[in-house]
């Protein structure tokens, strides 16, 4: 009965007319058990995706052929968020599926790593839970899992993180909320006046370096520009993940203002 359980997935999505059903189809490739098929209905009920009418044929029914699909890719993500596949297969971490090579794995990485996590497959569903798509667990603990370096891990104690817990019990992060993916997934309004829509580019690696651009698209969001830029720079401060104001001071920003005071005769 364990080896059918997830045929009962198909089965119940057909009821509901979720799911064509191919004869061509044949048995499931892998197991599962009646409690983890309650667990996966509960956990898809409370998501975001139910919430937009996205059931089991959104991700799990080829668009074509319109057969079962049991362990979705990228592809069926793309269905829906395109901005957000696209930019991701531009970043490190999924720039290698976009060459055509195996997916990125921690245990490939230069920088240090969570030892448990080194075989993880970097795509959409190592950082979204397939079926609760939780963006709060999305923007910090999975970054953590795999992330061991002393930035990362200074996240914690950091004051981005205090906004970060004020915020937690909200269904999904408001614009107050400061997370990693804040900084490192910075978002984008792509909308109109009249349709409003803001877009998260998955590029991880865009806002890394030259670091002006990350003061540019993320800090100054919040910051004022000397504020930002003064503290992009001390490498100190980024390794410490931002945990004290920034004490630098640019040449190019005192230059600038002896010059504005020199040309306003103050």
């Amino acid at each position: 009965m364990k080896q059918w359980g997830i045929w009962l997935v198909i089965m119940m999505c057909f009821l509901s007319g979720a799911f064509v059903l191919d004869a061509a189809l044949g048995p499931p490739a892998f197991a599962t058990s009646d409690a983890e098929l309650q667990a996966v209905q509960e956990q898809w009920q409370s998501s975001a995706h139910a919430l937009a009418d996205v059931n089991c044929s959104s991700c799990h029914q080829a668009e074509q052929t319109k057969k079962f699909v049991a362990l979705p890719t990228q592809e069926s993500c793309k269905s829906c968020h395109t901005e957000a596949v696209d930019t991701f297969l531009l970043g490190k971490h999924g720039i290698r599926i976009q060459e055509g090579e195996s997916p990125l794995t921690p245990a490939m990485a230069h920088l240090p790593m969570q030892t448990e996590a080194q075989d993880r497959v970097m795509n959409c569903n190592t950082c979204h839970d397939v079926h609760s798509v939780n963006t709060q667990t999305a923007a910090v603990d999975a970054c953590l899992t795999c992330h061991n370096d002393t930035h990362s891990q200074n996240f914690q104690n950091s004051k981005h993180a205090q906004l970060w817990q004020q915020d937690i019990k909200l269904p999904r992060p408001s614009a107050q909320a400061v997370s990693c993916a804040t900084c490192h997934l910075p978002r984008h309004d792509i909308g109109t006046k009249n349709k409003p829509q803001v877009v998260v580019n998955h590029n991880n690696t865009y806002t890394l370096l030259p670091r002006d651009r990350m003061a540019k698209e993320v800090c100054m969001n919040c910051h004022g520009m000397e504020y930002a830029f003064n503290s992009i720079f001390d490498d100190d401060l980024v390794v410490s993940n931002f945990a004290r104001p920034p004490t630098e001071k640019l040449t190019t920003l005192e230059m600038i203002r002896a010059s504005e005071t020199k040309r306003s005769g103050n």
